[in-house]
């Protein structure tokens, strides 16, 4: 039998688990890998019980020739039957444009992908290859050798790639044997672009020679995805080590304990960090990884930065600390209080409450600048900084904890213990940062 004659029950197979999803949504560029998978799930829905079949097709606005692309993929899902979505997107300018385009794309996929829906995409066993050895070329490590996962989160949902061990041609057949018509991208035949450089350039060379190169390069991916699904089992029994209870947990960051990593391998901190960032960043190269280096290794009083894609990594306290988003913004104040029985508001840094009895007098929230002092019970006049310094606050939180004042006196620190209240406990400061 004709492989390609096969494709529908090679797809069901792949789709079993899926099968109780609440929808079952195709990337619909309206190419003819796509349209392929798109006429091969109706096929199946005719005498198969499958989630409802939707299709979305994501318009780029690259290329004038572009423009067209919607109203075919329309007349095709009309034709089929299938409800379609055509989502508009802005490609940012950038030094890759295969990136960005790519970027707004899946952005657009992640919106439509509501909970327990499953966004079927089509690439197949030649994407497969081609991605190994572009990443190869690139220098990447076993996750990127790993290629393109066959299924991962994404949004509510899932992205499934239920074609990967399908081969080109397989899709080509099919398509013909079908009478399928499919739009052609003719960025597909720039050289410029390095995967396609790869698929009209590189691959059939390599198949002159190696008639089956593009299955066993497929297989390789494989094989190292599998030895990835072993690295991060390693990186998940390191971190269980480094995940430990930290005084400064209500800060609500991701931080670890540093003695643990230090007493691995070099490269076991690194497959362990990796792991741990994949959540939050895009992976450092090889060269950036002395960033890491020197924040293990500095001084114990030193304060080192690592810098990362999407945020910063801190030291402190023992621990390392992950910081995006608000925390590496600047946070200004004094900030009102008018009505101290009302939750406070802090732009840029969450809200502060005032438990208990409050403090007569007009009161506000304020940020350390230098020099300020706060007087104690029993103990005098005590410099902010020394306090600080007493309870391990990082200095990453110095600029951003609520201080209390009324007028110029400066009457509490939130949530550090016995600082945050009066002397009587009559009232405490909480922060929800």
């Amino acid at each position: 039998m004709n492989a390609s004659n096969d494709l529908p029950s090679r797809l069901l197979t792949q789709l079993i688990p899926w099968r109780h999803a609440a929808t079952w949504r195709i990337a619909f560029s309206g190419g003819l890998d796509s349209t392929v998978l798109l006429h091969l799930l109706v096929s199946l829905a005719e005498n198969q019980s499958l989630p409802p079949i939707s299709a979305i097709h994501v318009h780029h606005g690259l290329q004038a020739v572009a423009d067209a692309w919607p109203e075919h993929c329309r007349q095709v899902c009309d034709a089929l039957g299938v409800p379609l979505q055509v989502a508009c997107v802005e490609v940012r300018p950038g030094a890759s444009v295969e990136r960005a385009a790519r970027d707004a794309r899946y952005a657009a996929f992640i919106a439509a992908t509501q909970e327990n829906d499953v966004l079927l995409t089509a690439q197949h066993r030649d994407d497969q290859a081609e991605t190994l050895l572009f990443r190869l070329l690139r220098g990447a490590g076993v996750r990127g050798l790993s290629a393109m996962p066959r299924q991962r989160p994404l949004g509510q949902g899932h992205l499934l790639r239920p074609l990967l061990d399908v081969s080109r041609a397989e899709l080509e057949a099919y398509a013909s044997r079908h009478g399928l018509s499919w739009v052609h991208d003719p960025s597909n035949e720039d050289h410029r672009y390095a995967r396609n450089f790869l698929r009209q350039r590189v691959f059939p060379v390599l198949a002159e020679q190696w008639p089956h190169a593009s299955l066993t390069l497929a297989r390789s991916a494989a094989h190292l995805s599998e030895a990835q699904g072993l690295l991060d089992e390693l990186a998940q029994i390191d971190l269980e080590r480094a995940l430990t209870v930290s005084a400064f947990d209500w800060l609500g960051l991701r931080s670890l304990e540093l003695a643990p990593l230090r007493a691995l391998s070099p490269a076991r901190q690194r497959n362990a960090l990796s792991h741990w960032l994949a959540p939050v960043t895009r992976f450092p190269d090889s060269d950036h990884w002395v960033g890491w280096d020197s924040l293990r290794d500095a001084r114990e009083d030193g304060h080192p930065v690592w810098r990362l894609a999407d945020g910063e990594m801190h030291r402190s306290g023992g621990r390392i600390w992950w910081l995006s988003d608000h925390w590496l913004q600047p946070v200004s104040g004094p900030v009102g209080w008018p009505r101290v029985d009302q939750v406070l508001s802090l732009p840029g840094n969450g809200r502060v409450i005032l438990r208990g009895e409050a403090p007569a007098g007009a009161l506000c929230i304020r940020y350390r600048q230098g020099g300020e002092v706060m007087e104690l019970p029993g103990r005098g006049h005590r410099d902010l900084k020394r306090l600080l310094n007493e309870n391990g606050v990082p200095a990453f939180v110095r600029a951003r904890l609520p201080l209390l004042y009324r007028g110029e006196q400066l009457l509490g620190i939130a949530n550090l213990p016995m600082l945050d209240r009066d002397a009587d406990g009559r009232w405490q400061l909480i922060w929800q940062p």
